[in-house]
């Protein structure tokens, strides 16, 4: 497999070889774009458990051969104990990044099951036929995720359930043989007996004795409650295309905002005043989306199918930051996500309650033109996921850049405050331009990130206008293309 490639017939893209190649075989089998994504995405838990789980969420977006567009929303919620003053008592009123109570209710199995009974061809325990054999009998560890692991080791310690299921201190190395028994068992009984054997029976009781352990409060019931929806995606027209993103809790409106702003003017891309343009009404994005996104009612993979039939997804999961909460379900093999961390003080729109869903930064996307699929794209990595599609979306659709060009191209990053990390290849005169207007260096000591800012990773799926779909992955991540 590589990095690009082209098929008249169905396309994939994807985070690590072993998920595309399980994609593939599901296409092969007469399965639909969603069969497909499922299986990779499964396969994804199993081969990089920094970035993904069924401990995690799932969010979809997928256009029907008539060019229908749908969003999914699988994000869990914060337990039904939380208590507010809980919150309010710690420091500055936050949940810390990985704190017992950032825990939130896993919504990536239910997804998958209520995306799979829509749009699914294949029977569902087909589905997880890789994931399982690769749980059971072994991988082999892929170059990004080994160094991911082994930056993250410090999160691998404070339980001793996740310390002994992930090496903490003897991280495991490129090409090293991995396997992980319990996973393998659980989605063998999830693929036997459906989503029930995650959300209810001795699962749900695994998790709440995990985590209460470590002094959180999520509790069977909220398993036992959890649910997802459909829902209409938000859109905006730019440049002759209508693009979609998945609607609040996610920030997906901060890639319409931002499209919004500089649709009138795109500029020229060799010009640093459209470059200082162009991230200036990011951070405007953003810095909008921060204050008004949250429930209506980071890390992260991405996988973008479409089949022979014209039906594509983007679908994404996360644990959220690297390795989740650092709490792991030992009888199940798989580590609980930390997306409360994404909940603002008490009292603000986003604050905390029981049973909210956080702000959420996965933002799986798809464009259409003349009403029929265009691009499904996503961009892993946290805040880097929204600025990620914009820098991309313009580069393709605005400036006429060649997908699998744009997806390699010098990117930026924009962290707290006004600081700018900018990608080794950007043009001098681009970069002494936006700090010249401001953008300062990152600080070394500013959290995790400092001193080596992660610039995400894109997958994406692209029609041409002959027909032909193009799939590339991005450089920076393990991740290939292949079509049938």
């Amino acid at each position: 497999m590589t990095k690009t490639a082209y098929s008249s017939t169905a396309m994939v893209a994807g985070g690590n070889p072993l998920a595309v190649g399980a994609a593939r075989t599901m296409l092969e089998r007469g399965g639909s774009a969603v069969d497909a994504a499922i299986a990779a995405d499964a396969v994804m838990g199993v081969v990089e458990p920094m970035a993904t789980s069924i401990g995690g969420d799932v969010l979809a977006m997928i256009c029907e051969p008539d060019g229908a567009v749908t969003s999914y929303n699988g994000t869990g919620r914060a337990p039904k104990a939380l208590e507010v003053e809980q919150v309010a008592r710690l420091p500055g009123a936050r949940i810390p990044e990985r704190h017992p109570l950032s825990v939130t209710t896993p919504g990536a199995v239910r997804g998958w099951h209520d995306l799979h009974a829509r749009h699914g061809r294949l029977p569902w325990r087909t589905l997880f036929e890789p994931a399982v054999a690769h749980a059971r009998n072994g991988f082999m560890l892929s170059p990004v995720s080994a160094r991911e692991w082994k930056l993250f080791d410090h999160v691998l310690h404070a339980d001793p359930n996740c310390a002994r299921l992930y090496r903490a201190g003897n991280t495991p190395a490129a090409g090293e043989r991995l396997d992980n028994p319990a996973l393998a068992d659980l989605l063998e009984a999830i693929a036997h007996d459906g989503p029930d054997a995650f959300y209810h029976g001795e699962m749900p009781e695994a998790a709440a004795r995990a985590v209460q352990r470590m002094g959180g409060v999520l509790e069977a019931r909220d398993f036992h409650d959890h649910c997802g929806n459909f829902c209409a995606p938000v859109h905006t027209e730019f440049h002759g295309c209508r693009v979609h993103q998945c609607p609040p809790n996610t920030h997906g409106v901060a890639i319409l905002d931002a499209l919004e702003q500089i649709a009138a003017d795109n500029g020229d891309p060799l010009d640093p005043d459209t470059w200082v343009h162009l991230i200036a009404a990011t951070a405007s994005a953003m810095r909008r989306a921060s204050q008004t996104v949250a429930d209506p009612a980071g890390n992260t993979v991405c996988t973008v199918v479409v089949d022979a039939d014209g039906l594509a997804i983007t679908l994404m999961s996360s644990i959220f930051k690297r390795f989740g909460c650092g709490i792991v379900v030992p009888e199940g093999g798989f580590v609980l996500q930390n997306r409360g961390f994404g909940f603002a003080t008490p009292g603000h729109v986003n604050g905390p309650a029981p049973g909210k869903r956080p702000y959420h930064t996965v933002v799986p996307g798809i464009t259409t033109r003349d009403g029929q699929f265009l691009l499904g794209m996503g961009v892993v990595g946290g805040l880097m996921q929204p600025q990620g599609q914009i820098q991309i979306l313009t580069r393709v659709l605005g400036w006429d850049c060649e997908l699998q060009t744009a997806i390699n191209a010098p990117r930026m990053r924009l962290e707290a405050g006004d600081a700018l990390a900018i990608e080794t290849g950007t043009p001098d005169s681009i970069a002494a331009a936006l700090r010249a207007a401001g953008y300062a260096e990152p600080a070394a000591s500013a959290g995790e990130l400092g001193g080596r800012s992660d610039f995400g990773g894109a997958h994406a799926v692209m029609r041409h206008a002959d027909g032909t779909l193009q799939g590339a992955a991005d450089p920076r991540k393990d991740g290939a293309a292949g079509g049938l």
